[in-house]
């Protein structure tokens, strides 16, 4: 069993990455575009310590945590068919790719022995050796793309329930965002108007029982109660700004991009058409996304600049977000550019960055016009 825990995670790695490059050389020189499919990785549950001392991960008992882990991992890869598919392309690879590729690759290898001692009838056979590598390098690559079509692409069945399963994970993902949000939302009514107005509806009550005798203390209080309720307001104003912003419903997402870069406090260039109309939710994720994405700049970089450039490529918005910080940003479970992705996936948006330590940060957004 322990040997198989070494060998079988090792083996699908293997077998993952060379499926990776043929779908990059195939997608190259053959113009097939193959998705890779794989499954979205799931909050597995945390491995559990035992009075006995082993680790119950929810499948098997282990001896640490760390071969717990190793084996939820694993299991997880197994139950994958995109893992599955890519053995398999290894195998057909070495019987039958591996032997067609080697032809062009031979003949050249031949016409360079045949030129190295070259006699009339060498250089006869190394020209002849050349041409056949030029003539068979085309059939070549053009056998191995229609076999990897078949065998790395996602049948139709994988395809829906693959469809279907991230869709739940972004429905659940949906759920407890929309409940962290309300949480949120409560607690800022409950922690700033809620306990502003209650403040003055006691100086209220307080200044019209002073209003007899004690005219100029009523008044300082019922002065103190205006300027509460104009805070309060504020507040509201401030609190639906964070819910649906009214720059982005009266205006649309290009200003309401630009408003965000004139109140940003680092320098943000935007480039963008006149006018982009999307629908209203799609809206709201992508200026939510391009708000939290100048934030983390104006953290990281508070005296960088930013270039925003937002395009209307008709099947897709694109947006991008450069900054010249410090780079180093990644993609954290529950962090700010997780929340960005979630959001945007609800949409079949994709989040792409690329950040390299010592910067710049390259932050690309996708989202279809139509959502599936």
């Amino acid at each position: 069993m322990g040997v198989l825990m070494f060998f079988v995670p090792l083996a699908l790695v293997f077998a993952r990455r060379v499926g990776a490059l043929f779908r990059r050389l195939v997608a190259r020189w053959c113009g097939i575009v193959i998705e890779d499919g794989y499954r979205r990785p799931e909050t597995a549950p945390e491995p559990v310590r035992l009075s006995t001392g082993y680790w119950w991960n929810g499948h098997s008992y282990e001896r640490s945590r760390r071969d717990a882990e190793a084996d939820q991992q694993w299991r997880r890869r197994i139950g994958d068919p995109a893992y599955r598919r890519d053995v398999r392309w290894v195998v057909i690879a070495a019987v039958i790719v591996g032997p067609v590729c080697a032809v062009p690759v031979a003949a050249l290898a031949g016409a360079v022995i045949a030129f190295a001692h070259p006699t009339s009838a060498s250089v006869v056979v190394g020209v002849l050796l050349v041409a056949v590598a030029v003539a068979s390098a085309p059939y070549a690559w053009r056998i191995v793309g229609p076999l990897a079509h078949r065998w790395l692409r996602l049948s139709e069945d994988a395809a829906t329930a693959g469809r279907v399963r991230e869709l739940e994970l972004q429905r659940a993902d949906l759920t407890t965002a929309q409940a962290a949000e309300i949480r949120r939302i409560e607690r800022d009514l409950h922690d700033g108007a809620q306990a502003r107005l209650v403040a003055v509806g006691l100086s209220l009550a307080t200044a019209e029982k002073l209003m007899d005798h004690d005219p100029a203390r009523a008044k300082a209080l019922l002065r103190e109660a205006r300027e509460g309720t104009s805070t309060s307001l504020a507040e509201l104003r401030e609190l639906v700004r964070g819910v649906n912003p009214p720059v982005l419903v009266e205006r649309g997402m290009v200003e309401a991009i630009r408003a965000l870069a004139l109140d940003s406090p680092v320098d943000v260039r935007v480039e963008a058409p006149d006018r982009i109309r999307l629908d209203v939710p799609v809206e709201a994720a992508v200026y939510f996304a391009v708000a939290e994405l100048l934030a983390n700049a104006a953290k990281h970089a508070p005296t960088g600049h930013v270039h925003v450039r937002v395009r209307d490529r008709g099947y897709a918005v694109e947006v991008d977000v450069d900054d010249d910080g410090p780079g180093g940003a990644e993609v954290v479970p529950g962090g700010g550019l997780d929340g960005i992705r979630r959001r945007l996936a609800a949409f079949d948006g994709v989040l792409t960055l690329a950040s390299p330590a010592g910067g710049p940060t390259q932050a690309r957004m996708v989202v279809p016009c139509e959502s599936s």
